[in-house]
Order: C-alpha cells, then structure tokens, then sequence
C-alpha cells in the first residue's frame, strides 16, 4: 500500500466502526499554554475535561492530526534526531471514545486492524500493559492483560512473552499534573531478522522494536492533592505514528518514503534548519543552544532532504506562525 492508502484504510476502518471521520486540526493550537499542536488528542480536549459535550452520534471520532513534537507533557522532543522514529513534525492517527466504549473494544479494533486487515504477523507483536510500583497511581491492568492475552492465545502466541508489564514512565498518561488520565497500552512491532525478540526490546529505545500505536484508557482524575479519583465517563484516546505504520508496513529500512518523510527541527543560535519536502523550504528560528552542536549529526542522519541556513532577522513567534501554515500546506500537497 501507498502512503495515502495506509492513511485512507485507517480511516475507513473506523468509519466501518461508526467514527465521525475529523479533519486534522490547525498546527497553531487554540490553547494558550501550547505553541504547536503536539499530539492528536488536542482537539478533544474540552471534551474530556467536560467543559463540552462530542458533537457526534454516537460519541465516537476519528483523525488524522498533524503535529510538532514540541511542549506538553510527553512530547519525547529530545529523542528527535537519535533514531529512526521520532520527528520534530509527523502525522498522528487515532480513535476517540468520548464515554462511549472503553478498553474491550478499543483493544479488539487495533488488533483487526493491524492483524487481520494490515497482516503484521501477531508473533512480531508485542503489547505493554499498566503495572505500577508501590507509591505510583492506579492498579496493575488486568482487564487489558487478559484482552490482549485473549488475542495472542488465538494466533497461537503466549501472552506471558508478548505482554510486557510497562511503569509509570511509559504506560500511564497524564495530561498534566493535574486533570484525566488513566493507564496506556501501547502496541510494539519486533523488527529484528527473525523476529525473535521475546518482548526484551520493548521499551528500550531500540529501533529494532518500536511502538506503533498507544491505547490510553482515560479513567481517572489526578487531583490538586495527589489522588486519583475515577472518573464516571471513562474515555479513550489512542495514538498511532503514520510514519512509523508506513515503514513497517511497507517494509522499508526507517523512514524512506519520500511522500511522508518527515522533519528534523534542531534550531541552534542565529541558524534555522531548512526542510526541504516536496520543493519548499521553511526555515525555522528559535534559540535552543544545546542543540547547536548535535544539529549536524541530527541532520547526517536523515540525510540530503535537510540544511542548515542563517535565519534572516525575523521574530521566533513570526518563523513559527510561518513554519506551521508551511508544513501543513506541504503535507496538504503530499498527501493529495
């Protein structure tokens, strides 16, 4: 499948599952405390919070969302130009559950989907559940171990080697220190030769086993004084790299596809990155002096598509006004 083909068949499964079909919102968020958008759920936000009701019947949505690894909570913007898989700006596709369904059938679609309708081999699979040490919120997730315990067993695969117990850090998502959030379950694919990896580079920042797609189940609320209280609606919010989909199922050796290539964004003081896609490039100036000396092996290691130019005099909030309506239009042009 092309790029746009993986893209539009996630989209068509869900509309198959009774999703509202959503535009990718704008990359300059509404929300005062982000400058870019940075994950798929921004948009959703007010509805998980309560402030507004989903406008969709039944309260179900799906997307495709444009972001920018940069600010909030878990935008992993450290990793971008260490390894194959993390870019400054990517395109995140997801499902959304406003109250509606839950962990059984959020778990069940992602695995027709990338099992039986995209056809990665269940054995290369491997699934984190929530296991939390003493001190830390929630509870081991037993509901999402025996789901996907369940789904192994009938590909003849044995849960206690593809269902990975996951901590705090990686599998439970908070919005903030404050407000919903609950356990994730995130989906990883063993890219060794043979497949062979027993589950034991899950979560080790290897590019030879990557999440593809993270499952987070919104059930409670991190109070003002550290406790967690359940919430009566209980949300979901998933999240899956469409780079990261395109090579594995393409089966390409990291980001290749010049379609869907993503950025590398390393400003240093007084320079800007140009990234060139598909004929236009955009610089960007912002001062982030650490990377000033990683930018030419951040680069080196994506090769020719990206540059480093001097910034013309031009504000930071001006070049990023300017670099969200370029990047937005250039993958408008790619994706068409």
């Amino acid at each position: 499948m092309t790029a746009a083909e993986i893209r539009q068949s996630f989209l068509d499964f869900f509309r198959e599952k009774q999703h509202a079909i959503v535009p990718s919102a704008p990359l300059l968020p509404q929300s005062p405390g982000l400058l870019f958008t940075n994950a798929g759920m921004n948009p959703f936000v007010p509805y998980f919070l309560g402030v507004e009701k989903a406008p969709y019947d039944p309260p179900r949505a799906a997307d495709t969302q444009k972001c920018i690894r940069a600010g909030g909570k878990h935008n992993d913007l450290e990793d971008v130009g260490y390894d194959t898989y993390h870019h400054t700006f990517f395109e995140m596709l997801g499902n959304w559950s406003f109250g509606n369904y839950f962990k059984k059938e959020a778990i069940a679609w992602a695995w027709e989907l990338v099992v039986e309708r995209w056809g990665l081999p269940a054995n290369r699979l491997y699934a984190s559940v929530y296991a939390p040490k003493p001190g830390d919120p929630g509870e081991f997730d037993q509901e999402a171990w025996d789901l996907w315990a369940e789904l192994f067993r009938a590909k003849g695969c044995d849960p206690a080697i593809h269902i990975v117990n996951g901590n705090v850090k990686d599998n439970f998502w908070m919005m903030g220190e404050t407000g919903p959030c609950g356990p994730c379950s995130e989906l990883h694919v063993d890219l060794t030769p043979n497949g062979d990896s027993q589950g034991k580079l899950v979560n080790s920042d290897s590019d030879l086993c990557i999440e593809i797609w993270n499952l987070v189940f919104i059930q409670y609320n991190a109070e003002a004084d550290g406790t967690f209280r359940e919430l009566p609606a209980k949300h979901v919010d998933t999240g899956m790299g469409f780079e990261r989909a395109c090579s594995i199922i393409q089966n390409t050796k990291g980001f290749t596809d010049p379609r869907v290539r993503p950025t590398v964004i390393r400003p240093g003081i007084g320079h800007a990155v140009a990234a060139a896609a598909g004929g236009l490039v955009v610089p960007f100036a912002v001062e982030y002096p650490y990377w000033n000396e990683r930018l030419p092996e951040a680069l080196a290691a994506f090769g020719a598509p990206f540059r480093v130019a001097d910034a013309p005099a031009r504000s930071a909030d001006e070049w990023t006004a300017e670099l969200a309506g370029a990047l937005e239009a250039t993958q408008d042009r790619l994706a068409a």
